[in-house]
């Protein structure tokens, strides 16, 4: 898939930290859940936003490795969580589903999980049992763990 370059979606640390929190009051009347398993790199911020707002204290990680920068690779399950069996009781929680190829891995593994993602793009959305914004295709989502903090030229100057 290719990205717009005109299409960047930067999130911040509060808004992330807000949709997470929104994330949470949708799953809350789903549970009770027995863990988390936060999908690394990605889910591990939201998945301890969740985890908090639903005083979940057991969780487990489910380490996958698709991007390599902006390319997207075939899928390497690099540990498996150890605890969560087929997923029943248990929440799978990660930043983004783009086009559901971590979460069709995801649901090998964990059939019986409840999949939740902050952002879903609609090629991902079916793979996902719940999420809060979506994003077009073509959009490449920028995490506050993506950026840094810089001096920005003014526009009249970048002419």
């Amino acid at each position: 898939m290719a990205y717009d370059e005109n299409k960047n979606f930067p999130v911040s640390w509060e808004e992330l930290h807000r949709n997470s929190k929104a994330l949470a009051w949708r799953l809350l009347e789903l549970g009770p859940f027995t863990g988390v398993v936060a999908v690394t790199r990605g889910g591990l911020v939201p998945a301890a936003i969740v985890a908090r707002e639903l005083e979940i204290r057991h969780i487990e990680t489910a380490c996958l490795s698709s991007y390599h920068a902006r390319d997207r690779g075939e899928v390497q399950i690099i540990k498996a969580p150890e605890q969560a069996g087929d997923g029943s009781g248990w929440l799978i929680i990660d930043d983004l589903v783009d086009t559901g190829e971590t979460g069709k891995v995801l649901r090998k593994m964990m059939p019986k999980g409840h999949f939740a993602t902050v952002y879903a793009k609609p090629k991902g959305r079916p793979v996902v049992d719940t999420f809060i914004t979506e994003v077009s295709q073509d959009t490449w989502i920028f995490f506050p763990w993506d950026l840094e903090h810089r001096p920005s030229v003014p526009i009249a100057g970048s002419r």
